[in-house]
């Protein structure tokens, strides 16, 4: 039987229970959510780093979407504030359009 001690979707334990298999589960404390949560969002962005196609790209991106909600909604913050201050910051210090990749400053 494959032990997995991961964060999982909400619905996960239904498609399991569906396929017949018996598993376990416990509902984490705020503390260790916070903590499986970011663990869960570097497996994500390894999924995306890893993607081949442009369809396995975009679907660990809405992954990565999800990951973004759920980081928000545990710190207590609309996904408008957050945009907001991703706005500033794009103002303030610009965006990634041009693709800038600093090698050095010198004093």
């Amino acid at each position: 039987m494959p032990t997995y001690n991961k964060l999982v979707r909400d619905r996960i334990t239904e498609i399991i229970e569906a396929t017949g298999k018996a598993f376990t589960t416990r509902i984490l404390s705020e503390e260790e959510y916070l903590i499986e949560l970011k663990k869960k969002s570097f497996e994500e962005l390894e999924e995306y780093h890893d993607a081949e196609t442009r369809e396995e790209a975009i679907e660990e991106l809405a992954d990565l979407m999800e990951i973004f909600h759920a980081f928000a909604k545990s710190h207590n913050a609309s996904l408008e504030e957050i945009e907001a201050i991703r706005h500033e910051k794009a103002e303030k210090r610009g965006r990634f359009d041009k693709r800038i990749f600093l090698n050095e400053v010198m004093d």
